[in-house]
């Protein structure tokens, strides 16, 4: 035997050994599909005819709602003028439902009040103000209306310095909002020279709760109405909340802009360019002023950006009107940040109106009996075709079973790496197509063992014949796996959904076929017809005794 195969059968061994342990030693696992964990799957269809940049637009933003969600490997395909979304293991499915074909407005809204990181975690538990209050409170004139809705609050709270924070400060009353890295929407700073007026409170001791903060919970996204005061948060790319606002009734939608981009503004620095549609112009202005004159309505100066109940950016207006092509935020963004922030102003609103067509619940107990039926008749076949193969082919056979391991242990590998960090899923499909390559992979044996067999029948020793029907063995296989990936290949690109999956999973079953066959199934042959315990008994490879022996 060459050393180079006795290498590619260490190399081949060692690599599915190490795979296998590698992806037990990590918990890895495959990631189920929807129809094998269970899920909800529909069809989205828009109510009026739709161009197609509006149907690939609206998957995009269907997407970016569904990564919210935290499904792991949605499907979200176009099939015709639908939208197909199939969603596995996802845990409340009237929420996926109407999230993904919600067609929910980009809203801008004057931001009331700032909640700092460091106050989010406080609660109150200070009795109402008007049964506990000093006599050296705010005046009744100036003072919140302890009857209003708490979100409705104006106050402004920002910690430490007295003279900043605006502790009990009436909603008319000029202070220092909180100042975060919130962008801005110029380049060009104008600050407020307001005095503070005179009825301030002193400073608060430390064991008093922070009047102002009662009812600053966030508000329930079924509870986000577009013409009442909410309050939002703002989270990082971790889902964990950063800022918390209290805002105002929304002033504006998404149909104001046009058009968003991201630019480069200097050296590392990044800024989102918008445009502004005519008649949105003039209600931008609307808002530029109130909150640049910091008025009652936006007593902060800054304009939220909220979609789908989260605030997405809050800029600080630092101009009183703007021209169409002259509105820029600008802020400490990195270049994703930036790309990210002028998506959600392009594209905030899904362009068509959608309705469900077909809905479909797979519920996980369905799934689990997919799952189990999958690998009971994939465990038949492999039964069957084990007991086949060591009856007609007897150590050649075992060889087969040995080489269809090694294959298996490379795919739950890869499978299982693809699903922890690429999001790939194992479907009932593709549990199919992984069943189907098990024929495609005998049928490597087959052609390799029949050459030898021809080869013995002629006289040869199975010794001299293993390298010579070995080459002319692997060019069959070789052409007849490609055709299999040619057509595994054309399905995966024509199709969508189940069938997709099926194709995938024949074409990299295939593939580790070919690896197989070349750095196993070879040279484990060769160790067994060079044995010196097997030579001159042909019977125990399956093969006939030879009427003459040539080299």
């Amino acid at each position: 035997m060459r050393r180079n195969g006795l290498f590619s059968l260490i190399f081949i061994v060692v690599l599915a050994v190490a795979g296998i342990g590698g992806t037990l030693a990590s918990g890895n696992k495959p990631l189920l599909g929807l129809d094998l964990q269970g899920g909800v799957s529909v069809v989205l269809q828009p109510v009026e005819d739709s161009d197609p940049d509006s149907i690939t637009q609206a998957i995009e933003i269907i997407r970016q709602r569904v990564d919210g969600l935290g499904v792991a490997e949605p499907e979200i395909a176009r099939q015709g003028d639908a939208i197909v979304v199939q969603l596995p293991g996802v845990k409340d499915r009237d929420r996926a439902l109407e999230l993904v074909g919600q067609t929910a407005e980009l809203r801008f809204r004057p931001v009331l009040q700032v909640i700092p990181p460091q106050l989010l975690d406080l609660t109150p538990t200070a009795p109402a103000p008007d049964d506990t209050a000093p006599d050296d409170t705010v005046p009744d004139d100036t003072a919140p209306d302890d009857t209003a809705p708490d979100d409705e609050s104006t106050t402004t709270v920002a910690p430490d310095d007295p003279d900043e924070t605006g502790y009990g400060l009436a909603p008319g009353e000029s202070a220092a909002p909180f100042q975060g890295d919130e962008p801005t929407t110029t380049t060009t700073a104008s600050d407020s020279d307001e005095e503070t007026p005179d009825e301030t409170v002193p400073e608060l001791p430390d064991d008093i709760p922070i009047p102002g903060l009662e009812g600053l919970e966030l508000t329930d996204p079924d509870d986000d109405i577009a013409d009442q005061p909410v309050t939002l948060g703002q989270y990082d790319d971790d889902g964990n909340e950063e800022l918390r606002y209290q805002l105002g009734p929304t002033s504006a939608t998404g149909t104001i802009v046009s058009g968003a981009s991201a630019e480069l503004q200097g050296l590392g620095t990044w800024q989102v360019a918008v445009e502004l549609t005519g008649d949105g112009l003039d209600q931008f202005n609307q808002i530029a002023a109130e909150c640049f004159n910091q008025t009652a309505n936006c007593p902060t100066g800054q304009a939220a950006i909220v979609l789908d109940s989260q605030v997405e950016s809050a800029p600080r207006i630092q101009q009183p009107s703007f021209s169409d092509s002259g509105v820029s935020i600008t802020g400490d963004f990195s270049e994703g940040e930036a790309k990210d922030l002028a998506l959600v102003l392009r594209y905030g609103s899904l362009p068509v109106e959608l309705e469900p067509q077909q809905t479909q619940s797979v519920s996980a107990s369905l799934g689990q009996d997919a799952l189990d039926a999958g690998v009971i008749a994939g465990l038949i076949g492999l039964g069957l075709v084990f007991v086949y193969m060591l009856v007609y082919y007897r150590l050649l056979g075992l060889v087969a079973m040995l080489s269809l391991t090694v294959s298996a242990a490379l795919l739950w590998t890869l499978i299982s790496y693809l699903g922890e960090n690429q999001g790939l899923a194992l479907t009932l499909a593709g549990v199919t197509g992984i069943i189907v390559s098990i024929g495609v992979a005998v049928d490597s044996n087959v052609v390799f063992y029949e050459h030898l067999k021809e080869d013995a029948a002629r006289g040869r020793t199975l010794r001299t014949a293993v390298d010579g029907s070995f080459a002319s063995a692997f060019s069959t296989i070789v052409k007849a796996d490609v055709a299999s990936l040619i057509g595994a290949g054309i399905l995966y690109w024509l199709t969508v959904g189940p069938v997709r999956g099926f194709a995938l999973y024949l074409g990299l079953s295939t593939l580790l076929d070919l690896v197989a066959s070349y750095f196993f199934m070879r040279p484990m042959a060769l160790i067994l017809v060079k044995s010196e315990r097997l030579q001159g008994k042909p019977r125990w490879f399956g093969m006939p005794e030879p009427e003459g022996v040539s080299s």
